[in-house]
């Protein structure tokens, strides 16, 4: 099986590898980059005016399945990665029951090869069931084909737990994902404490609940010398914070997500529960804290941490309804209009924090277009501009902030190990 990519503009940002060139895909593999190739058997895919880079690498999604598949399912859910560009997803384990165990792990990983292509790497649990009480077996989870360690959407609160954590898991070579947020001090609340909060005369989730755990995983990381993810990081201080470690040189790196750099708290005026978000939107101040951790490399990678929900629960009451939008579909186009567009940075630095950056976080040997490496590729229009309809969806999930909003930069092809398995209408 032969796929020819030809005259697209190549961005690899790792080996420097740019301008317009062809690329040959042979039995799944890169096998030729150049000029003016020619292949009479290979299916081809005229790429001229487009991007064609790595297939986009996405470490943080909700699957959802097992346990909640009214949401998403594995299935759904790789459809939408496809469609978003992303040929490689890794998904946390706050399913029911938690991928806390090799044989959770197993069904994830079997459940993956029968949907559409795209590569899920499953990530076992911190703890057993999340409940921060007693360590899962990182050595059985990791044979079992588990990337990395997370309690994501229960963050473990326990200090001793979590450096214990970090010790096993520093011993099998696996990064631990954090979610950073003292649970006494956010409490399942709604809002960003602020203005807004003080306008709905609602209790708020305060910054520095996130800044002090970011604080603590940092000092945990240095003193054990584990590798530490922060998710979704959202707040200017965090982000000087994971700044001031990384120049001591402990190994702690960070992700954050397009709402965090594009939306503030005043969307929840408008927007209501397609708004609320964990953690929440916050204020100009932070967007443009995060905008600068980008650019400068202080935050790795961008993820989507795509979590959805049925209509009916995103329909509740604002305090009742629960956190989280789907992303995987907007991501690459929301990221594009408002990081390249904006001038703020350059196309190869944002696939780079889209494809090989996460991939190296993982450990996962991915996000490259070099001879050799797996066929897996994007072909992007970076120019058109499209307009959010989530009706038009592949993932189960409506709730999303950016219904209706114009975003440019569009997904023509992805590709997985030289298949197709979305095409642009």
């Amino acid at each position: 099986m032969k796929l020819l990519i030809r005259q697209g503009r190549l961005i690899d940002p790792v080996g420097g590898i740019g301008g317009v060139m062809d690329v040959l895909i042979e039995d799944g593999k890169v096998a030729v980059i150049g000029s003016d190739l020619r292949e009479p058997e290979a299916e081809v895919i005229d790429a001229r005016g487009l991007v064609v880079c790595a297939g986009l690498v996405d470490m943080h999604v909700h699957l959802r399945e097992p346990g909640f598949e009214y949401k998403e399912t594995i299935e759904t859910g790789c459809a939408a990665a496809a469609a978003g560009g992303f040929t490689a997803v890794a998904c946390m384990p706050n399913t029911r029951p938690a991928v806390d165990t090799p044989e959770q792990v197993e069904y994830v990983r079997r459940r993956a090869a029968e949907a559409c292509g795209v590569r899920v790497f499953p990530i076992g649990a911190v703890s057993m069931g999340e409940r921060g009480e007693a360590l899962t077996d990182a050595e059985a989870l990791k044979a079992a084909g588990a990337v990395a360690l997370s309690d994501d959407g229960m963050p473990v609160q326990n200090a001793n737990l979590m450096r214990d954590a970090l010790i096993r898991a520093h011993r099998h070579g696996l990064t631990v994902l954090s979610h950073c947020e003292d649970a006494d001090m956010v409490q399942n609340r709604a809002v960003n404490e602020g203005r807004i909060s003080r306008q709905l005369r609602l209790d708020g989730r305060p910054a520095i609940a996130e800044e002090l755990q970011v604080c603590r995983e940092a000092m945990l990381a240095e003193e054990t010398g584990a590798a530490v993810h922060i998710c979704h990081i959202s707040t200017a201080k965090s982000v000087s914070i994971v700044r001031r470690y990384k120049k001591r040189g402990v190994q702690i790196t960070c992700e954050t997500c397009p709402q965090y750099f594009t939306l503030t708290e005043d969307e929840i005026l408008t927007k209501g529960p397609l708004a609320r978000v964990n953690p929440p939107l916050r204020t100009r101040a932070d967007v443009e804290g995060v905008i600068e951790g980008l650019k400068d490399g202080t935050i790795d990678a961008i993820a989507t941490d795509h979590a959805p929900h049925s209509a009916e629960e995103k329909a509740r009451p604002l305090t009742e309804a629960p956190s989280g939008m789907v992303g995987l579909e907007t991501a690459l186009a929301v990221t594009l209009t408002s990081l390249y567009h904006s001038g703020h940075m350059g196309l190869s630095d944002i696939i780079r924090k889209m494809t090989m950056n996460p991939a190296c976080i993982l450990r996962i040997p991915k996000g490259r277009l070099a001879i050799g490496a797996d066929g897996d590729v994007v072909i992007f229009d970076p120019e058109e501009k499209w307009t959010v309809d989530p009706e038009r969806f592949r993932s189960k999930g409506r709730n999303t902030p950016f219904a209706g909003a114009e975003l440019q930069g569009r997904v023509k092809y992805t590709v997985v190990g030289g298949k197709i398995v979305f095409q642009d209408d």
